[in-house]
């Protein structure tokens, strides 16, 4: 069976998927295949019109326009040359996008290198009082800049921050100060930030109104931290425009987000499988599996279908990886419950290459290590899981990069966003809301006094009232 590869600089292999290794039971048959390709094929069909009435916002931007881009370079070449430190206050997919494009492009210990000449890059995705004070006793506030995002300002999580912050640096540094100091990535039109800024002069840029947090990388909310740090934000876009052109093919074999999307979905339905993990054999692409376990969560998590059937559908997405993990979830993985799809993420070639001396050649068990390479020990031991699992019945899809670079990066995140449109035709439901999450929201407006949740206040406090010296115990 032939493998999906685009010219993206990306191959997905999903051998390991179908191969006679698996039984029936835990790998995708012809029958499996050719029992979904109608429903496949109108899932395409469905993505591509909505696509084309302008529904899928995230669809239109690998077609950003040159002058956009521009002016967030502009902007962030001018705050590189004026500020040492660059802070986000964000949280969700105001901040994951961000970490995994700097942690996949950048140096592995940026903030740390002395000779670097672009702002170090601190992205604030919680509101843990340690966490938040911590940072304020290593952060020069005259030469730190701060990003906040949020499309509504409303996140209180975010707007916390900002409270705090802006309080802060008006105290000790003056308004005129502020205002040089902030910048606010937020609705072009509405919200409380955009009233802010309207009101106290603060920069802003927009967050187009038909693209949701967790498909924002490629908008200003990711493009513009990443700019500031000197990723080539052009190459970034350009990998994914390569990509959507790449996807908008209805032939399953040459289209991995389709086939992606589908293996996933016949894993999970057909399968049981309904744990979907994703372990890439590359340290820069840590938190990139970050990143996709939100895409996947808050997008495919639904109790409702479209039809206002409860279905309570979605698999868990699973972070883990190479070859770290090896040493932590592969026993589990290889000998634990048959309910794991896993996707392996490795690149032809490392951007460097180290080499592991040959000084016990009396050593055995030591000796066959000498005048390798790292790139090839970490490549073998992707390999030997890789076959290891197989060999116990379970099933995997590998992808791999010819290299790691803004380019490619932005074909792969894309590639994913694409698939989680595809997945939700076919599980009929809405991928691009998440009505779980704002029950939480609500229940932490009530909580901190927020006017118009008094009720919801009441309801919380009286659940919590239920504990008892029964049920909790205390050491």
């Amino acid at each position: 069976m032939p493998n999906t590869s685009s010219k993206c600089g990306i191959t997905l292999d999903f051998t390991n998927a179908f191969t006679d290794n698996l039984n029936d039971a835990n790998k995708i048959t012809p029958t499996d295949l050719s029992a979904v390709q109608s429903k496949a094929k109108q899932a395409f069909t469905a993505v591509e019109e909505n696509i084309k009435n302008g529904l899928f916002g995230f669809a239109k931007l690998p077609y950003t326009p040159e002058s956009e881009l521009d002016t967030i370079i502009a902007t962030a070449d001018d705050i590189a040359r004026n500020f040492s430190d660059f802070v986000v206050l964000g949280i969700g997919g105001s901040a994951l996008g961000n970490i995994a494009v700097q942690s996949a492009l950048n140096h592995p210990f940026y903030n740390l290198l002395k000779d670097e000449v672009r702002p170090r890059l601190f992205i604030l995705d919680n509101v843990d009082p340690e966490y938040i004070n911590g940072l304020l006793d290593i952060l020069p506030l005259e030469k730190t800049f701060f990003n906040v995002i949020t499309k509504s300002g409303t996140t209180a999580e975010t707007m916390s921050q900002y409270l705090i912050f802006q309080d802060i640096i008006k105290k000790r540094l003056g308004d005129k100060a502020f205002r040089k100091q902030f910048l606010f990535t937020t609705d072009p039109e509405k919200g409380v930030l955009r009233k802010i800024a309207d009101k106290e002069g603060v920069r802003t840029l927009s967050i187009p109104q038909d693209v949701g947090g967790r498909f924002s990388v490629m908008t200003p909310v990711g493009l513009f931290s990443a700019a500031v740090t000197g990723i080539n934000i052009k190459n970034f876009i350009a990998g994914a425009r390569a990509m959507d052109q790449t996807c908008r093919n209805q032939d399953i074999f040459a289209n991995p987000a389709l086939m992606y999307a589908v293996i996933q979905h016949i894993m999970d339905t057909s399968k049981n499988k309904p744990m979907a993990v994703m372990m890439p054999y590359v340290q820069a692409l840590k938190d990139l599996a970050d990143w996709y376990r939100q895409l996947l969560a808050e997008s495919i998590g639904k109790q409702y279908d479209r039809n206002g059937n409860i279905v309570n559908l979605g698999q868990t997405p699973i972070k883990a990886l190479g070859a770290t993990d090896q040493h932590s979830q592969v026993q589990l993985y290889k000998e634990g419950p048959y309910d794991k799809i896993i996707t392996f993420i490795g690149v032809k070639n490392y951007r460097e290459t180290v080499k592991i001396p040959d000084d016990y050649k009396d050593i055995e068990q030591l000796s066959y290590l000498g005048n390798k390479t790292l790139n090839q020990l970490i490549k073998a031991e992707q390999d030997a899981t890789t076959v290891a699992l197989a060999r116990s019945n379970r099933p995997s899809c590998t992808i791999t990069l010819d290299k790691l670079d803004a380019k490619t990066l932005g074909a792969l995140m894309y590639m994913f966003e694409y698939q989680i449109a595809i997945a939700g035709e076919l599980y009929n439901i809405d991928a691009f809301d998440q009505p779980g999450v704002e029950e939480g929201k609500n229940l932490t407006y009530a909580m901190m006094g927020r006017k118009g949740y008094e009720d919801q206040k009441e309801l919380v406090e009286q659940e919590l009232d239920k504990k008892s010296d029964k049920t909790v115990i205390s050491w």
